[in-house]
């Protein structure tokens, strides 16, 4: 290094001292660098993430800003972060060419919100730049144009394709959206396979960065239909708290390790219920709340406010079955009427209440499902030396 300016090593070389926390390599290494100039003491680099979901994408940034500043004779720094989601691990499909991911969001049981995490999910992706779609194959109980505001039969393509229906940036596929509401769907195994497969192939999803898969409850035709068709990411599965919601979680697990699916991880819904108040002339102090569940511990702050949660279905189901089986633990959505009336009105909380606990939760989980997505696509990148 020279005394008075900075060279394109020197730049390289102060950005080696960024290690990616989850595929535990430095950027310049990984190939991130897709720009990296210097002129008259001003340096311009991009760094191009495995995913726009990146939860440490602003950190990182703000780290190589620090390296480069420190650099002999730079004047002016100029860090962009970019993405692209890779999508090379997996043999070429002739169905939905253009996505990079096909992701089942699954639960062994109904009534876990399981609709609720993959809309919510869908758009905290979209929220960060990514390319997303939402494929409803729940026949019997399509909810997906309900919770994404969406009414109508879709418009076709010149090659008689599908069109997506699209809100909040997520491009979605329902048979909601292809049958009266008070119709049901009274259909074989068969008949259910044939329309997966149509969804996938007959509708113009184009570039997608990740394809989540809203599947019907248990581990029936849908599950095995798509894990056949197509091949997949991966899973992520939706349970609440309860014993009886996690022994059927169990089960589907076992399915997706029959069929060779990759469990991404779990996401625990409902996990508890905020208690939030204010007592008067009570700053700082201990104070015991009586529930239908008993009595919960909590304390004031200075301005005597105080929060609690209530476990309404119990704790720590989903840290068992990870532990059990080795994944990981997304995260956990607390309990709240918003997310029930975001889905009712077609607004997901996420974008609805984007400040709430519960769109947090949310935009956590989605940041950690896009990591655990790019890990797997590790060894697909090129490691340069």
């Amino acid at each position: 290094m020279t005394a008075l300016t900075a060279t394109k090593t020197d730049v390289l070389d102060a950005l080696r001292q960024i290690i990616d926390p989850d595929l535990g390599r430095d950027i310049v290494s990984l190939g991130f660098i897709t720009k990296s100039a210097v002129c008259d003491g001003l340096v311009d680099v991009v760094i191009n993430l495995t995913t726009p979901a990146c939860p440490v994408k602003d950190k990182m940034k703000a780290e190589a800003e620090r390296l480069l500043r420190a650099l002999p004779g730079v004047t002016s720094v100029k860090v962009e972060m970019t993405a692209e989601v890779k999508g090379g691990s997996r043999p070429a499909r002739q169905l939905a060419p253009g996505v990079r991911h096909i992701i089942a969001v699954s639960s062994g049981k109904g009534g876990v919100g399981k609709s609720t995490v993959t809309v919510n999910l869908a758009v905290a992706l979209a929220q960060t730049g990514a390319r997303v779609g939402v494929m409803d194959s729940d026949v019997y109980g399509p909810d997906i144009p309900m919770m994404m505001g969406l009414v109508g039969q879709p418009e076709t393509t010149a090659e008689r394709q599908l069109i997506p229906k699209v809100r909040h940036g997520v491009s979605t596929m329902s048979i909601g959206y292809l049958l009266p509401e008070d119709k049901p769907v009274v259909w074989r195994g068969p008949m259910v396979h044939k329309l997966i497969e149509q969804f996938l192939g007959d509708v113009a999803w184009g570039e997608l960065d990740y394809l989540l898969v809203d599947m019907p409850p248990g581990t029936g035709d849908a599950q095995l239909s798509l894990a056949q068709i197509v091949p997949l990411t991966g899973a992520v599965l939706v349970t609440t708290p309860q014993a009886v919601s996690t022994f059927d979680v169990g089960k589907a697990i076992g399915m997706f390790q029959q069929v060779q699916v990759p469990i991404l991880g779990i996401v625990e819904n409902m996990a508890g219920y905020a208690i939030e108040g204010r007592v008067e002339g009570a700053p700082s102090r201990a104070m015991t709340l009586r529930t239908g569940l008993g009595e919960i511990q909590t304390t004031t702050d200075a301005e005597g406010r105080f929060h609690a949660i209530v476990d309404v279905f119990g704790r720590g189901g989903a840290e068992s079955l990870a532990k059990r089986h080795g994944f990981p633990v997304l995260g956990r959505v607390p309990l709240n009427p918003a997310v029930r009336l975001g889905g009712d009105a077609g607004d997901p909380v996420t974008l609805a209440e984007p400040d709430s606990a519960e769109a947090r939760a949310f935009a956590e989980i989605a940041g950690r499902l896009a990591q655990r997505v790019a890990i797997r696509e590790h060894a697909s990148l090129p490691i340069l030396e």
